[in-house]
């Protein structure tokens, strides 16, 4: 059995392939506790990965091939399965395939509305104004779009965790007419990070915080503590998918890496399989707060990021399949 490792310090979870806002009319909505500090008994530091080397391998593979994601009558077998909602996949089996590497698509989640969806609405159409909107994830961009452009696109300053969240806001700021403004990302892409670097206007600052259900306390906690005065709605949670296509399901347990981006899929992944099977899996997390769900559920050859961004998954992603074949 491999030693488990992992490299790096948090990410951000917000790494989506998500579908790009469009102007007026509509945005469609598709569809922990905080987490203890990491025992590296667990999550063992790896050592750099220089992106160099890991080019070298791959450099016989041309830039220019076009992604390849699995089907029935693909071949080769896929090596990594990708696990996001069906259409989040496209930037990451892309860069995968840049490597050579073949992609299983088999989403495990996906996102539904929350109990706050409606409220959302009603205070952004209030004579309510907050001197921050706080963003921290891709998913969470779109909904905040949807609610904000059914309230007549009111005037108000963002606060995203990190670029992943941030690109979704690019199309509706040339529409805007300057009425939404990016106006703050953190040194980390990490909620711990953006809660204690995020600008305080005055001794009273209000911020709304527009959060998945299973959202972990750290944003509304830290800046609270700051003195901030914080209103979070949940307006959207997480939740297996109902169906599974079984020829998929039999052909991802063959599969020797698992990509997940959020501590919702790799429960839904445990789930699937028998725990005999956890060993034949390797996991590539996005960042570190799925990388501790994983192995607070028993899963042993976990992966994870030091740097937030595409990139690191893509590199945790190639260090998982280097480390299997060598066994």
């Amino acid at each position: 059995m491999p030693t488990s490792v992992a490299w790096g310090v948090w990410s951000e979870s917000s790494l989506h392939n998500t579908r790009s806002w469009m102007p007026p009319p509509q945005v469609s909505l598709l569809s922990p506790l905080p987490t203890p500090a990491p025992t590296f008994s667990c999550l063992q530091l790896h050592r750099p990965i220089f992106l160099s080397t890991l080019r070298t391998h791959s450099s016989s593979s041309s830039s220019s091939s076009p992604a390849s994601v699995w089907t029935s009558t693909s071949n080769p077998s896929p090596k990594v399965m990708v696990t996001r909602e069906r259409g989040k996949n496209g930037k990451l089996i892309q860069a995968l395939a840049e490597h050579g590497i073949d992609c299983l698509e088999l989403p495990l989640i996906q996102h539904t509305r929350g109990p706050d969806m409606d409220m959302l609405c009603s205070v952004l159409s209030e004579d309510i104004t907050f001197d921050w909107i706080v963003i921290t994830s891709p998913e969470s961009a779109l909904v905040f779009l949807e609610a904000w452009t059914a309230a007549g696109n009111p005037n108000v300053n963002v606060g995203v965790v990190g670029a992943g969240t941030a690109s979704i806001f690019e199309d509706v700021m040339q529409f805007s007419k300057r009425s939404l403004n990016v106006a703050f990302v953190p040194s980390q892409a990490t909620g711990k990070v953006l809660a204690s670097e995020l600008p305080k206007k005055g001794i009273k600052c209000s911020v709304l915080y527009p959060a998945s259900a299973k959202a972990s306390n750290d944003i509304e906690e830290g800046l609270s503590n700051r003195g901030f005065e914080v209103t979070r709605l949940n307006t959207y949670t997480t939740v297996p998918v109902q169906h599974i296509d079984q020829m998929l399901l039999m052909q991802a347990l063959s599969t020797p890496v698992v990509a997940v981006a959020s501590p919702s899929a790799i429960r839904a992944w445990v789930k699937l399989i028998s725990e005999s099977m956890w060993c034949n899996h390797s996991v590539a997390c996005i960042g570190e707060t799925t990388a501790l769900a994983a192995k607070t559920l028993g899963l042993q050859n976990v992966y994870y990021p030091t740097q937030p961004g595409l990139e690191g998954w893509v590199d945790g992603i190639l260090e998982a399949l280097g480390a299997h074949d060598h066994f």
